[in-house]
């Protein structure tokens, strides 16, 4: 097999090394000399975007189904395997990758590399198994359903991308979930777990070249394969969708189309997200809970794909105050529209999102965690101290430009409680 590329890409200075395999799977590692662990990640990227809509759900589908047992495992075999040495593993699915990791001792990195590769290349998707997972999954959709605030934000996807995969639920739907077969499944399997779709992740006591060598170990007959084709979102959001439920509060989501992961406004995007509802200093979260008491919960978030992104708020008030508090929260985005931050709340949020950063990767879990996640979605990983300066260099300035750009562009509003469309339509924007 023709020996691993080492790339000169990776960044200096830190314990972070980077090579592509032959096969096109690229490995990326970080030492931590201190650490007595190591977690190592298999992430594809493959997930709920890349679905025909006939077999939505169906990467998360695998995601269950493969630690049910392969060739020559079974689903015990591979839980006493990892519970034998005291470690852990799991899998999660999101809308552009999988992603299936094992934590163990340092010196049991082996075998996870082995283990976890049996998983991704051997699944044996016998036909128990895939109804007994189907069981589970469609009990997943009905809690889903049953949780409010889970609800709202899959309606506020759907609003915000629509007919658009980026718009539906990792899980799939209960039709979808009902009517897939194991054969459909496991051709979804073969068409898009290849090669060139894997990186492999791990951090901890470790060293680069005994992963790529376990790498190429596990992988040695597999060669190539092709990445899922994408398109970029282009129906206009739907400016409200409102179900009817027979709830205590009243659920309310707003989203605005935000920006693609690799877009240069990113780090200014962050900021003005702590800012408006990222955390308790927050306006968000002082104005709307601390000086009126109008809710509990009260926050915002965002999302970045490869070719759109999201930026959402979520409040769960009291049914009689949705509106006082909608009226709160527009006060609140108009301001940072029209005005920006002041340079007091730049300050803080700059501090919280680096401290946040350098706590948030205390162990080799979330050390992985980020390399994966940088491999899979950008091509490369950027350091730690290229990401603080970046944040650093954040300005007012920077921050008001990207405050305009989203929150400035029309926005969606979805709402779950025991109401119809009438109690929000006052809300819209007139144009």
């Amino acid at each position: 097999m023709t020996p691993s590329r080492p790339d000169p890409s990776a960044p200096a200075g830190d314990e972070i090394q980077r090579s592509v395999l032959s096969s096109g799977i690229r490995v990326v590692t970080e030492r931590m000399p201190e650490a007595r662990s190591v977690t190592a990640g298999f992430w594809l990227s493959i997930g709920s975007r890349d679905e025909p809509a006939e077999l939505s759900g169906a990467s998360h589908f695998l995601e269950h189904l493969l630690f049910k047992g392969t060739a020559r495992r079974t689903a015990r075999d591979i839980a006493e395997a990892i519970d034998a040495v005291g470690g852990e593993m799991n899998a999660f699915t999101a809308k552009e990758h999988t992603a299936y990791y094992a934590r163990l001792p340092a010196g049991e990195l082996e075998l996870g590399l082995d283990v976890l590769s049996d998983v991704v290349t051997q699944p044996a998707f016998r036909p128990n198994e895939v109804e007994a997972e189907r069981l589970v999954i469609l009990e997943e959709l009905l809690m889903d359903e049953d949780d409010p605030d889970e609800m709202v934000h899959t309606l506020l996807y759907e609003a915000l991308f629509p007919d658009h995969p980026l718009g539906l639920e990792t899980v799939g739907t209960r039709e979808t979930i009902e009517s897939m077969t194991r054969d459909e499944i496991a051709g979804f399997f073969a068409d898009h777990y290849h090669p060139v779709n894997l990186v492999v992740a791990a951090a901890g006591s470790l060293d680069h070249d005994q992963v790529v060598a376990g790498v190429e170990a596990c992988f040695d007959d597999r060669v190539g394969g092709e990445r899922p084709p994408r398109w970029a979102p282009e129906a206009p959001p739907a400016p409200l969708v409102v179900r009817r439920r027979d709830t205590e509060q009243a659920h309310v989501a707003l989203g605005w189309r935000g920006v693609p992961f690799d877009d240069p406004d990113r780090y200014a995007l962050a900021v003005l997200n702590q800012v408006l509802g990222g955390g308790m200093a927050s306006r968000l979260f002082q104005e709307v809970r601390e000086e009126r008491g109008l809710a509990y919960s009260v926050g915002s978030g965002t999302s970045m794909f490869a070719d759109a992104g999201a930026v959402v708020v979520y409040v769960g008030t009291a049914l009689g105050r949705s509106t006082e508090a909608l009226r709160v929260i527009d006060g609140v985005i108009d301001g940072l529209v029209a005005d920006g931050i002041t340079g007091r709340e730049l300050e803080v949020a700059k501090g919280y999102l680096a401290g946040s950063m350098v706590l948030g990767l205390e162990d080799s879990g979330s050390r992985m965690g980020r390399l994966g996640s940088s491999e899979t979605v950008r091509g490369f990983v950027t350091s730690v101290d290229e990401h603080l300066a970046r944040i650093d260099a954040v300005s007012l300035e920077d921050v008001h430009r990207v405050a305009m750009r989203v929150l400035g562009a029309p926005r969606t509003l979805a709402a779950v409680g025991p109401f119809d469309e009438s109690r929000f339509e006052p809300l819209l924007p007139r144009s």
